[in-house]
């Protein structure tokens, strides 16, 4: 993603869950100015004067500037739209944010064409030349810092505190809520139905709060990127499909230390691989800036398909197993994707196995190998 940031003429917006790296990235790019919102009296000096980006840009001759944590003070964007319209040679900015929710007003305001939005995501196979280390991704995640941590104790430490940094800086911090109590009660059991089917009534059940609340709190998941849905695939009306979406974290290692378990136990491990699979297509693309659809394939009567990927010139069925043993009962619901889609598409069957094999026209594939062959 560097080399594209660093060559666009426009100004850039980047998204992404916290400790994936955004300022890390911003900084390899050395802007001539860095501001943090992050820090309280940064933000505080903002905050009270709404003239303080103006005034700091005219000490100097700034080509690049970079803004962090932009959603701490969505009304900076006016001032950022007034900047890129006025002046003849604006500098190009720089803004990194960890929540898309209180920058979705800020957003409307910087029109068309004058910033382009990046979403960055943990490490993806293909920054680490498809050799990840799979029982690591699956235990503790692939968040930069906790993967180049050497200290398994460090590691899972810091996961576990995620959660409850997330509620106090991200939820609190942001007043997204007032109830943190029952956001927080929600938020564990979700990570517990994370993968699963999403039944909103039955999660605030499970949380003991309203239900009108638990589809507010599940949109501030989504919208601070914790969590992303997985909608139902729905082409022909042929054949009835299930149409509740999955949802799933968007890290395993964050996931595992909400629950409180890195155990990657035999009844936790085709779960956790299946995370593993969503997520490495949707960030590898998001880091590519390749377009796609992912959804999910389900009918009536149980036959299911765990991804349908969809680009702009392919189709690809992506059944995901964690284990190297396939045989042709996996096989059900890819056929019966097959014919309910009746076009041709590719069908493909991701392993945590080490042998590409071809099965009655499907292959299948290491599940790195999957994904650089699809280019991701």
């Amino acid at each position: 993603m560097e080399r594209r940031l660093r060559k666009s003429k426009k100004s850039i917006l980047l998204l992404g869950p916290r400790q994936t790296g955004k300022s890390t990235l911003i900084r390899s790019l050395n802007p001539s100015l860095s501001i943090n919102l992050a820090l309280e009296s940064t933000f505080l000096e903002f905050a009270r004067n709404p003239d303080e980006l103006p005034q700091r840009l005219a000490a100097g001759r700034y080509k690049t500037v970079c803004i962090d944590a932009v959603q701490r003070l969505p009304t900076l964007l006016n001032t950022l739209q007034a900047i890129l319209d006025e002046q003849k040679i604006p500098p190009k900015f720089y803004l990194t944010g960890s929540s898309a929710r209180k920058l979705k007003r800020g957003q409307a305001n910087l029109l068309p064409g004058r910033v382009h939005t990046y979403f960055l995501g943990p490490l993806t196979a293909g920054e680490l030349r498809y050799e990840m280390d799979a029982q690591q991704a699956l235990s503790t995640g692939t968040l930069p810092g906790i993967w180049t941590e050497p200290d398994p104790r460090e590691k899972r430490k810091t996961l576990r505190s995620y959660a409850s940094s997330y509620l106090k800086e991200e939820i609190q911090a942001e007043a997204l809520t007032r109830d943190i109590e029952g956001f927080s009660r929600f938020l564990f059991v979700v990570a517990a139905e994370a993968g699963k089917f999403l039944d909103l009534s039955k999660l605030a059940s499970q949380a003991q709060i309203p239900h009108q609340s638990a589809v507010r709190y599940f949109e501030v998941l989504e919208d601070t990127l914790i969590i992303r849905r997985c909608n139902a695939f729905s082409r022909s009306p042929r054949r009835r499909l299930v149409q509740s979406p999955r949802f799933f974290f968007f890290d395993t290692g964050v996931l595992n230390g909400l629950l409180g378990n890195f155990i990657v136990s035999p009844d936790r491990i085709g779960p956790l691989f299946e995370h593993l699979v969503f997520n490495q297509i949707i960030h590898s693309a998001s880091a590519k800036d390749a377009p796609l659809e992912i959804s999910s394939y389900r009918t009536e009567h149980g036959a299911e398909v765990d991804f349908i990927v969809e680009r702009a010139k392919e189709v690809i069925a992506v059944e995901v197993k964690a284990s190297s043993n396939v045989g042709r009962s996996d096989l059900r619901g890819l056929k019966s994707f097959s014919e309910f889609y009746g076009k041709p598409h590719r069908s493909v069957i991701a392993t945590l196995g080490r042998t590409a094999k071809v099965l009655d026209r499907v292959e299948i594939l290491p599940w790195q190998a999957f994904l650089k062959r699809i280019g991701l």
